[in-house]
């Protein structure tokens, strides 16, 4: 087997003899980077015994035994399923338990949520704040399925009056983001949205092309966007609904 050594330092040492250099990240750091993790919280989730091994692993394959969030016993899992999958499978037991399933696709708080938002996705919950009553009294939905080894998702707008996520997606300026990987992530979280009553509107910008059905894709968020956005809600839930919490015209 040919050594190789990437450009991210992990793998064989840069110049060993007999090696391949690649001048590109190893598969784990390039699936780190378009899940939006860091090594480090993979290290913090794997068995302490295994932090070193785990540390220089360029394989997405490879196994370890992981740490579960709520204390369950440890679980063998690839680093690939551990980033893209359900995590903990007693976790995905109690999801699906009869209790858990009463909660699901309840809006609440989730205190000390940090979620980075951009400036557009300011501009587009400003938007849409001059259109509708947009409360601020919810930020996560308890789902019926594990999503990255939580019981719920955090859209970046919830409408919790017409159970209507709002999501931006944005390639970066990589290019890459919401793309490959991240573009399946996002249409698993559209599908467990889905299944406890909600709705998604995504709006796709910078060039990205719609996913689905309630997608618009765009250039840049403007008024014209917002407008699409709420003609979408009367569409997903009625008039008589949107008319509820919409805001008579230059009301802001």
């Amino acid at each position: 087997m040919v050594a190789v050594s990437f450009a991210c330092g992990h793998g064989a040492a840069a110049g060993a003899p007999g090696s391949v250099a690649l001048r590109r990240t190893c598969p784990v750091c390039m699936l780190l980077h378009e899940t939006q993790r860091t090594r480090g919280e993979l290290l913090g989730r794997v068995a302490p015994p295994q932090r070193s091994a785990l540390a220089a692993e360029t394989r997405v394959g490879a196994e370890f035994d992981w740490r579960c969030r709520r204390g369950h016993d440890r679980f063998r899992a690839s680093v690939v399923d551990v980033l893209t999958g359900p995590g903990c499978p007693k976790c995905g037991r109690n999801a699906a338990s009869p209790g858990s399933l009463r909660e699901a696709g309840m809006p609440f708080m989730k205190p000390g949520l940090r979620v980075g938002t951009s400036m557009t996705e300011q501009r587009l919950r400003v938007l849409l704040g001059e259109r509708l009553k947009l409360h601020h009294r919810a930020n996560a939905v308890r789902t019926a399925r594990m999503f990255y080894g939580r019981q719920e998702v955090w859209p970046d707008i919830l409408v919790a009056e017409l159970r209507i996520a709002i999501e931006y997606d944005d390639p970066g300026r990589s290019g890459r983001a919401h793309r490959g990987l991240k573009e399946g992530s996002d249409q698993e979280k559209d599908a467990a949205l889905r299944e406890v009553g909600w709705e998604v509107i995504r709006i796709r910008g910078g060039g990205l092309p719609p996913l689905g059905p309630y997608h618009v894709a765009c250039r840049s968020v403007t008024a014209e966007v917002a407008d699409e956005v709420v003609r979408l809600m009367r569409v997903i839930r009625g008039d008589a609904a949107v008319d509820a919490i919409a805001l008579p015209l230059g009301a802001t």
